[in-house]
């Protein structure tokens, strides 16, 4: 191996050292440190303190910009004489709103200081004077030398010095960093490892310098050195560090200096918040807030303008006393309008809309239908703001492997010496046979010579059939020494950890394709039966062979390979390496034996979709290692760009390999996809799988999963140039955009990363969309991780469309968060995806009942709640102005303000956050039987201008005849037996008892799905509304609140009138009459899909009315339902549509 010179000028160049870019300190030494003023390990994850809660909570509230309105308005109302209602109604409803978010704001800060404090507090080991004595975590510095005890979480970021175990290791796991369960090993510096006694900790290390980076968020890398007193500078890697929040595993104690303290660690460092992401439904509410806001400035504008007519035209009169003119009058009347009409905007929206989505998020929490028991793991909303957002998908972007896949790798095959091993149908196989029209029938060979019919170890990764490959290696055959390289490249070029069980050796492997790899060697008579830093012990068929471990040169997604360079028992020095087909077969020497057979399997490989990799070894001559392990090392010891100097190095070696042959490996389906893949296309949901595969592999795994279809025609994309791609994008759109929709073809779109990065540019990327928008289907191989977030940020935003992200690895974190919605999948790959996401769940056929389920009911409910909000608050403030109308635009209070101030927190407030959390229009089961219900959510039927603008003019009609016909009823009489005529907050009493029974009753009409709870708010409220006004109205006045004296035994004088009976009958049905009217026209008339479905589960109850008198207690669909939707059901899909339902 010659050294190339001008590539190791390159790697030794290196930039002067930036002070801001290193830390230094002394080792064990708290004075020395004191000025570098590092912070403590106390960590604080609450966002208040009991200084701080009042004044930021506040703040944050009055964020909001209808808190921030409601908090004007209270201030105006202060104001003497110009507030009609009293000076603290609108003030009392906003400290109630206020009250309960602050509460629940308390609480859950209240758990986060619990946790943080239990944290703080624990205890561990801290050297002090030659000894370790316990303290508690927050008291640690940088510097301080620390001992964890086997099982304990490592209390601050550590660089380890010395263990328990030989040469230094020790075990970790991960889990509360990455997510990741298996063990990963950290090794301690051979000059360090013997120091396991305090003294010599003491001695050896007290004053010693460490340099290292500045505190950062990356959990992979680290760069530093240490310098002890009269010894060389010696390199600090990521091998080195345990992080906080890790466990120690497997070993009795470890030694370590502090680096990284408190917030400083990687893990608070990696602890920012997710960014914030605000529902469609809610901007659109935001929206219709501003217009409400247009239309009551404008509404209070014309108040004031009549005031004004009214103060010139009868200010002359006796009876009335202007101290001002006209144009004062009237501009002081704005001010009064603006709180008379205040309420137009509801108070009680924001609070009524949290409430009921923490209920909901509580609901997919508990849903058993997601609840995964293979490994306990339950659906998450670690988000309950995009509840509504579920229900109106219309792209969803996803990763292939372990999210359509199990992660669950298994070894089905390989090429060595150009010989193809392993037999067998794979699912995507499967999938090529279906694309082509055919079955493919098994052809596997019974197991012989050695190869166990049903494999013991590690068995739900192996699963390859072959007898030849152990026959051939056992039998000389010609290619048996090239067999055992390859199984030996297999047993020893991995990081896997062999951890020893009574039940035998475990491996704790870093990705599940190293499972799959280190089980085939063993299968194959080549066992990982021990590991140490510095050696990799196998035992080849009876007989332990110690490999010696010289250097490992990691994989990383640039790389995408792994190399280690090992010590042969006769004294070789070997490279062996693994990695995918395009970088190893970069590096190989010319003239290879094997090259093309091999290219010809792996394509066969990709065919039956399975995941490749290219084994090769090189043989290195001794002193050209020796010179390039020089250069490695001053590659390794850098505290700046130390990776790239350690790839660049990398270089150097990793030439002229000797391919052996390549793996496959299938990674199976996830349970119910093709199902799930299936039914979301019904539901009009596109699906879009971004996946690092090979194209081939891509495509037939389509097919197997039902993405791609035998009626699809594929527009495949190939090209290395942006013009290329260009023009076949145009190609293709002039192509099928000629067609009329009859005749267009079901298309569906593959491109590779490659073409990719040319689409993606500026003026391609429009012509794309354009493209996948015509498309069914679409699958991007080979893409990586920026292109995944790159093609969902075209999508969302370009398109009017609700995106769906869903992954489960750290690659698909970006995506994740770039989609409207993010899905993070609890898998293999460990948690990363699903911490960085908005809902996490186990498996990909649970985004059925997420979506159809979940997503359509809470898209349904929380439209409900906000057009109900409105509506509501519009019926009762606007009677407030047909009352303005007639008394002369005074402005005058229609109602007592007590009973006004209740309204939105007590008689309108619980029923609708019932009807938010439980209704439902359809059952469960008709959903997955007509998945094309789900599309009210994208066609944003259930709330739009039109829906929301006609529910407003709805509450207007409303308010304008419960103001006019009690006033009618009431005009010419003398309702009373005294013979006293009613007076003006009696006849307030009637209209507000009128609102109360109309609003509560059309909930009732909109209620779908009756249960107890409803029953119970909805009546309760109203008769808490009754027992209100005869408690309340014996109350003559209480001077010190300045309440009571308006409605003063009202009640009691109305209840003996019949009119008021009348009143409070006639106007509700007066109001009601014209929706019930509407729904059994629309429903007879023009029926909606889900109106058909309805009237198929009527058939179903019907055929079980016997059944349900058998079980009273059982919840019914009861009522009506005011949503509306185009669909695929028509009326001639129902056998005995009955129109009585309407």
């Amino acid at each position: 191996m010659a050294v190339d010179i001008p590539m190791l000028d390159r790697i030794r160049k290196k930039k002067a050292l930036d002070p801001d870019e290193v830390r230094t300190f002394s080792v064990n030494n708290l004075e020395g440190n004191a000025h570098l003023k590092f912070p403590d390990n106390t960590v604080r994850t609450s966002k208040y303190t009991i200084l701080t809660f009042i004044p930021l909570n506040l703040f944050y509230q009055f964020c909001r910009v209808a808190n921030f309105y409601f908090l004007i308005i209270s201030a105006i109302q202060v104001i003497p004489g110009v507030s009609p209602t009293g000076q603290f109604t609108t003030l009392g409803t906003l400290l109630v709103v206020l009250g309960i978010t602050a509460l629940k704001e308390a609480y859950e800060d209240f758990k986060r200081h619990q946790q943080d404090n239990k944290v703080n507090n624990s205890s561990t080991l801290v050297l002090r004077n030659g000894q370790f004595v316990p303290t508690i975590w927050s008291r640690l510095t940088v510097g301080d030398i620390v001992q964890v005890t086997n099982r304990q979480y490592i209390p601050a970021d550590l660089v380890i010095m010395s263990s328990s175990e030989p040469m230094g290791m020790c075990y970790i796991e991960t889990a509360n960093l990455d997510g990741e369960t298996n063990l990963k090993i950290r090794q301690a510096l051979e000059e360090t490892a013997p120091m396991t006694e305090p003294d010599q900790l003491q001695r050896a290390l007290t004053n010693a310098t460490i340099n290292c980076e500045q505190p950062n968020n990356r959990l992979y890398n680290f760069q530093g050195n240490i310098q002890m007193v009269d010894s060389e500078v010696l390199p600090l890697g990521v091998k080195q560090v345990l992080l906080r929040g890790a466990m120690l595993r497997n070993t009795k104690w470890v030694n370590g200096v502090v680096i990284f303290s408190g917030p400083d660690t990687k893990l608070m460092k990696n602890s920012s918040k997710a960014p914030v992401k605000l529902s469609n439904l809610e901007r659109r509410t935001n929206k219709q807030i501003i217009f409400i806001f247009i239309f009551q400035i404008l509404l209070c504008t014309a108040c004031a303008i009549a005031n004004g007519v009214w103060v010139q035209n009868n200010g002359h009169s006796w009876y009335v006393r202007f101290s001002n003119n006209p144009a004062t009058e009237g501009a002081l009347s704005f001010l009064t309008f603006l709180i008379l009409f205040n309420n137009l905007i509801p108070i009680s929206l924001y609070v009524s809309m949290e409430a009921v989505k923490v209920l909901q998020a509580y609901f997919i929490n508990n849903d058993m239908n997601m609840y995964y028991s293979v490994n306990n793991t339950p659906a998450m909303a670690r988000t309950s703001n995009l509840n509504e957002e579920l229900g109106q998908i219309d792209y969803i972007f996803s990763d292939k492997t372990g999210t359509l896949t199990q992660n669950l790798m298994q070894f089905r095959k390989c090429s060595i010496a150009g010989i193809s091993y392993g037999m067998g149908e794979t699912e995507a196989s499967a999938g090529a046979a279906l694309r082509q029209g055919s079955r493919l029938e098994d052809s596997m060979d019974a197991y012989a010579d050695g190869v166990p019919e049903e494999p013991q170890a590690e068995s739900k990764h192996f699963g390859f059939v072959d007898a030849r490959l152990l026959r051939n290696l056992k039998g000389g055959h010609a290619t048996a020494e090239v067999i055992r390289e390859f199984l030996v490249l297999l047993a020893v070029c991995h990081t896997v950890i062999p951890e020893v069980e009574p039940t035998g050796i475990v491996y704790q492997a870093s990705s599940p394709d190293e499972s799959a790899l280190i089980a085939a060697a063993k299968a194959f008579g080549f066992e990982l039966v021990g590991r140490t830093p510095r050696a990799v012990i196998v035992n080849v068929q009876g007989r332990e062979v110690s490999y010696e471990v010289l250097n490992i040169l990691e994989f990383n997604s640039t790389r995408k390979r792994m190399s280690v360079i090992v010590k042969t028992p006769e004294g070789k020095i070997l490279l062996y390496c693994k990695g995918a087909d395009t970088v190893i077969y970069e590096r190989l020497s010319p003239d290879q034996p094997y090259g093309d057979i091999t290219i010809t399997h792996l394509e066969q490989f990709a065919s039956e979709g399975l995941r490749t990799l290219c084994l090769a070894v090189a043989e290195l001559d001794p002193a050209q290692y020796e010179e390039w392990n020089k250069i490695h090392t001053e590659a390794a010891i850098s505290i700046t760009d130390r990776e790239g100097m350690l790839d660049r190095a990398a270089e150097l070696v990793e030439r002229n390999l000797f391919l052996l042959g390549a793996t496959a490996i299938e990674d199976k389906l996830q349970e119910g996809v093709p199902d799930t893949i299936h039914t979301l296309a019904q539901a009009g949901i596109k699906l879009w799988v971004l996946t690092g595969d090979k194209q081939e592999t891509a495509i037939n795994i389509g097919f197997a999963c039902q993405l791609l279809t035998e009626q699809m025609e594929l527009i495949v994309i190939n090209e290395e140039s942006s013009k290329g791609t260009l023009d076949e994008i145009n190609k293709n759109i002039e192509k099928f955009e000629a067609m009329n929709s009859d005749t267009r073809p079901i298309l569906a779109l593959i491109i590779d990363g490659a073409t990719l990065q040319h689409a993606l540019t500026e003026s391609i990327k429009m012509r794309l969309l354009r493209l996948g928008q015509m498309c069914r289907s679409v699958i991007c191989c080979r893409v990586s991780p920026l292109q995944k977030a790159l093609v969902v940020k075209l999508v969302k935003d370009n398109l009017q469309a609700i995106t769906l992200a869903i992954g489960d690895g750290a690659n698909d974190v970006s995506m994740i968060q770039a989609a409207h919605v993010g899905i993070g999948i609890s898998g293999e790959e460990g948690l990363q995806a699903a911490r960085s996401s908005d809902y996490a769940i186990a498996q990909f056929r649970f985004l059925l009942p997420l979506l159809l389920i979940h997503g359509r009911n809470s898209y349904r409910r929380i439209s409900k709640l906000i057009l109900y909000s409105f509506y509501k608050n519009i019926v009762l403030y606007l009677t407030q102005f047909w009352f303005t109308v007639l008394n002369g635009w005074s402005g005058q209070t229609y109602y007592e303000r007590l009973t006004l101030t209740a309204y939105n927190v007590v008689w309108t407030f619980f029923p609708v956050i019932i009807m938010g959390v439980l209704d439902k229009d359809v059952g469960e089961d008709m959903v997955y039987d007509h998945p094309q219900l789900y599309r009210t959510g994208p066609e944003k039927y259930h709330f739009n201008t039109k829906v929301f603008w006609g529910w407003v003019g709805n509450g207007l009609f409303h308010s304008l005849l419960i103001y006019t016909f009690p006033a009618l009823i009431f005009r010419h009489t003398n309702p009373f037996h005294s013979g006293q005529d009613i007076d003006l907050f009696t006849l307030g009493v009637v209209s507000y008892t009128c609102v109360v029974l109309t609003v509560n009753l059309k909930l009732g009409i909109e209620i779908r799905y009756w249960t107890w709870m409803n029953h119970l708010f909805v009546w309760g409220s109203i008769l808490v509304y009754v027992l209100w006004l005869m408690i309340f109205g014996v109350f003559f006045e209480v001077s010190t609140s300045d309440v009571g004296s308006d409605i003063y035994y009202s009640i009691f004088h109305l209840y003996r009138t019949p009119l008021f009976y009348l009143a409070i009958i006639l106007v509700p049905f007066l109001c009601l009459w014209r929706d019930i009217s509407w729904k059994y026209v629309y429903r007879t008339s023009l029926p909606k899909s889900y109106h058909i479905v309805q009237e198929m589960m009527r058939g179903k109850d019907d055929e079980k009315q016997v059944l349900r008198a058998a079980s009273p207690g059982r919840s019914r669909h009861l009522g009506y339902s005011f949503s509306q939707e185009e669909g695929d059901l028509n009326r001639s899909s129902v056998v005995g549509y009955d129109s009585r339902l309407a």
